[in-house]
C-alpha cells in the first residue's frame, strides 16, 4: 500500500508547495507595489525638495499675523502689541463660554458661517502644505490660529441639534466705532435648532471640524476625536432638519445671505469621508445626492457661500489617487466631479478656449465689486491644489476644448493672482497690509484705526473713522477688499467696499502662499 500512494502523493505535495510560493510572491509583490505607489504619490513628512521662495515666505509670515489681530477672548502669547483681551463675556446669555473665535472683518461681529469656512480652508491649507509651512517656521502659527477657532466651534455646539451661529447684533455693532477691548454693548446670540434650522451653517461647521480633526489627529488624538464627534453630529443635524438659516433668521440676509445649502452638505460629507474613510459618506456625495446638489459640468466660483468648486476639487483627489473599494455608480459620479473640476481649471487659464472673461486688464479674476479679492484668491488656491494633484498622480495634461495644458500652467495662473495682490498691478501697491513698501494706510478696521490709549466709547470713536491721519496701528496681514474692475483702488477708511479686510480671505491667501512656497509640491496623504 505504501509504494504507489507515496509516489502519487509527491506530485500533489510539490503542487501545493508551488501554489503556496506563488500566492506568497503575489502578496509580497502587491505589498511592494502599494508601498512604491504610496511612496511616489504621498511622500510623507518630507521637507520641500525645491528651494523656498523668499517672496512668498515673507508674505505668508505677514498674512498669518492677521489671525492674531482678529482673535477674541483672553489672548495667549499674542504677537500683536496693540491687541488685548476682549469679548470675555461672549456667550454669557446662553451660559456658554464663547469668548474665543475670531471677529469677522473690521468690526467685532462673530458670524459662524464665514468663520467656519475660515477654519475649513485653513485646515485644507495645512493638510496640503503643512510641510512647506513648517519649513518656513509658520506651521505652528497656522495650527494655533485654527485651534482658536475650533475651540470656539466646539463651544457653540452644546448639544446635538443646537448650534449657536452668531454673537453680537450687527445693527448695533456697526453703529459703534470702538476697539474690541472697550466694547460694552449687549452681545445677543442666535442659535439654529430643529425648529429654526440652518443646514448650510451647520454643515459648514461640520466640514470645519472634520477637516480640523485630520490636522490634529497626530498632534492631539483626544481633541481630534472630539472634533470628529461634533462633525458627525452636526452633519446629521444639518441633513435631517433641512432648511436655510436665511429663512429661519431673515436678518442674516443683509450680511451673509445663503443662496442654497446643498453645496455645504456635499462639502461636509466629503470632508467626513476623508476623515473617517466610511463608505456611507462617499455614497452620500455620489449615488445619493450627486445629481441633486453637485451641479456637474456647470463651474461655479468658490466662496464662503458656494462650496461646489471646492468640493469638486476635493473629490477629484479620490479620483486621482484611488480608493480601495467603490461601486460603479460611485466611480462614475467621482469622474463627474473631476470633469467639473477640470472645467473650472480650464476657465481660469487665461489662454484657454473656455477662459472666463471676468478679469481686470491687469489680469486679476474679478467677480464682484464688494470684497473683490475673495474670488481670485479662492480660485488660485484651488488651482495650485489641482496642479499638485496632477503632478503627484503623473497626470501630464489637462485638456480644454482641444487645447492641452500642463500642471505648470495652473501654477503660473495661481502665481499671477498672488503676484497681483503683492504689488504687480497697475496701482503698484500691495493689497496685503504690511508687505512691501506701499500698502493701504487707511484700512477699514476699528482696532487698527484707534490709538491704544484712546479713551473712546461707542459713538465718540467715529472721529477716528473720519480722521485724515493714517491708521496708528498696522493691521499686519490684512487682505483688503480689493480693486475695482478698472484696477483702481481708493485708500480711504470710509471706503468699506474696497478697504475692509475679512478673516476668511486671510485663510485663502494663506493657503495660496503656502502652495507657492516651492516650485512644485507632492500631494500629501491625509492622516
Amino acid at each position: 500500500m505504501g509504494g504507489k500512494e507515496a509516489e502519487a502523493s509527491k506530485p500533489r505535495g510539490l503542487f501545493w508547495w508551488l501554489l503556496v510560493l506563488i500566492i506568497g510572491a503575489l502578496v509580497v509583490t502587491t505589498a511592494v507595489l502599494t508601498i512604491l505607489r504610496d511612496f511616489h504619490y504621498f511622500k510623507k513628512n518630507r521637507p520641500p525638495s525645491h528651494p523656498i521662495s523668499k517672496k512668498y515666505a515673507d508674505a505668508l509670515e505677514i498674512a498669518l499675523q492677521f489671525f492674531d489681530i482678529q482673535k477674541s477672548g483672553k489672548l495667549v502669547d499674542n504677537r500683536i502689541s496693540w491687541r488685548g483681551d476682549s469679548g470675555l463675556q461672549d456667550g454669557s446669555e446662553g451660559n456658554l463660554d464663547l469668548s474665543k473665535g475670531m471677529y469677522d472683518a473690521g468690526d467685532t461681529m462673530k458670524f459662524g458661517f464665514p468663520m467656519a469656512f475660515t477654519a475649513t480652508v485653513l485646515s485644507w491649507a495645512i493638510l496640503e502644505y503643512g510641510d512647506q509651512m513648517n519649513a518656513v517656521k509658520q506651521l505652528g502659527y497656522a495650527q494655533n490660529s485654527l485651534r482658536w477657532i475650533t475651540d470656539y466651534l466646539i463651544n457653540v455646539h452644546p448639544s446635538e441639534n443646537v448650534l449657536y451661529i452668531q454673537v453680537g447684533d450687527p445693527e448695533v455693532d456697526h453703529k459703534c466705532w470702538e476697539r474690541p477691548e472697550t466694547m460694552s454693548e449687549r452681545r445677543p446670540l442666535i442659535q439654529v435648532n430643529t425648529s429654526f434650522p440652518g443646514t448650510e451653517v451647520a454643515a459648514e461647521t461640520a466640514a470645519a471640524m472634520a477637516s480640523a480633526s485630520l490636522v490634529f489627529k497626530k498632534i492631539d488624538s483626544d481633541y481630534s476625536n472630539s472634533l470628529l464627534t461634533h462633525a458627525r453630529q452636526l452633519f446629521t443635524f444639518a441633513d435631517t432638519f433641512r432648511g436655510s438659516y436665511s429663512i429661519s433668521f431673515p436678518q442674516v440676509q443683509k450680511f451673509y445671505n445663503s443662496t442654497r445649502y446643498g453645496d455645504e452638505l456635499l462639502w461636509a460629507a466629503s470632508w467626513l469621508y476623508h476623515a473617517t474613510q466610511e463608505e456611507s459618506y462617499l455614497r452620500y456625495v455620489t449615488e445619493l445626492n450627486g445629481k441633486n446638489f453637485a451641479n456637474w459640468e456647470s463651474p461655479t466660483w468658490f466662496s464662503w457661500d458656494d462650496k461646489l468648486a471646492g468640493t469638486q476639487v476635493l473629490l477629484s483627489r479620490i479620483n486621482f489617487f484611488g480608493v480601495k473599494e467603490m461601486s460603479t455608480v460611485e466611480n462614475l459620479c467621482l469622474q463627474m466631479y473631476r470633469k467639473t473640476a477640470e472645467a473650472i481649471m480650464c476657465g481660469l487659464l487665461p489662454d484657454s478656449p473656455t477662459a472666463t472673461s471676468r478679469r481686470t486688464d491687469g489680469g486679476l479674476i474679478w467677480i464682484t465689486e464688494w470684497n473683490s479679492l475673495q474670488h481670485p484668491m479662492a480660485s488660485a488656491f484651488l488651482a495650485i491644489i489641482y496642479s499638485d494633484y496632477m503632478l503627484t498622480s503623473q497626470t501630464e495634461t489637462l485638456y480644454c476644448s482641444g487645447n492641452s495644458y500642463k500642471p505648470e500652467d495652473l501654477r503660473k495662473f495661481a502665481m499671477s493672482q498672488a503676484d497681483y495682490v503683492l504689488g504687480t498691478n497697475p496701482m503698484k501697491i500691495s493689497y496685503l497690509v504690511g508687505y512691501g513698501s506701499s500698502y493701504p494706510q487707511y484700512v477699514h478696521h476699528r482696532g487698527a484705526s484707534i490709538p491704544v490709549d484712546a479713551d473712546t466709547g461707542c459713538k465718540d470713536g467715529f472721529r477716528w473713522l473720519n480722521s485724515d491721519d493714517p491708521n496708528p496701528n498696522i493691521a499686519f496681514g490684512a487682505l483688503v477688499g480689493g480693486p475695482s474692475l478698472n484696477d483702481s483702488y481708493l485708500d480711504s477708511r470710509n471706503n468699506v467696499k474696497q478697504g475692509e479686510p475679512s478673516t476668511y480671505n486671510t485663510a485663502l491667501i494663506v493657503g495660496l502662499l503656502s502652495g507657492l512656497l516651492t516650485a512644485s509640491s507632492v500631494a500629501k496623504s491625509y492622516p
